[in-house]
């Protein structure tokens, strides 16, 4: 993965907008890859699935907090992607209190797929979703990769721990150590 640019993918977003007015101000937009990645170095980090117990316990939580030190080794943005749609990742962000990391929704798994981590989760009637990584991208090119172990369809367990943000920044400052 090490060098590969990110896929080029349109995301479906939901942004909120007072000219649209009524109870459920929200109006369609479309994000490309390029403007969440262009000039940018960012982690992304992705998740079977939003409202889960480890990524709404864990994953996304110590992200969020830690968002701070992620910046002091030169972090622009943090992502997470999920395989659901805009309005669940928008439902998952404000019932997360959610104010440094964004959430890009990857409905139909266009971008997981061409990640290569698209996996089936049938067993726990999810259907086709994201295996648990992440990576830190820079300017649309993976520069450090962290994938979780026993990468499968319908994989009994939920590894956890490789894509985790404690793991992420004990790499960036190794790296920072060696420069």
């Amino acid at each position: 993965m090490f060098g590969r640019k990110v896929p080029v993918v349109t995301f479906r977003t939901r942004v909120r907008d007072e000219a649209v007015g009524g109870p459920n101000p929200f109006r369609w937009q479309d994000v490309s890859s390029e403007d969440y990645f262009a000039g940018k170095r960012v982690v992304l980090f992705s998740l079977p699935g939003a409202f889960t117990p480890t990524c709404s316990t864990y994953q996304l939580p110590d992200f969020e907090k830690l968002t701070p030190e992620f910046r002091a080794l030169g972090i622009d943005e943090i992502y997470c992607i999920s395989v659901n749609d805009a309005f669940v990742m928008n439902a998952w962000g404000k019932s997360q209190g959610l104010e440094n990391v964004k959430l890009i929704p990857d409905g139909s798994g266009e971008f997981t797929r061409k990640m290569g981590m698209l996996v089936a989760k049938d067993n726990l009637g999810f259907g086709m979703r994201s295996w648990r990584y992440a990576a830190v991208v820079n300017n649309g090119t993976v520069e450090q990769w962290f994938e979780e172990e026993g990468y499968s369809d319908n994989c009994d367990s939920d590894p956890y721990g490789v894509s985790s943000p404690q793991n992420i920044l004990d790499a960036l400052k190794s790296q920072k150590i060696a420069a």
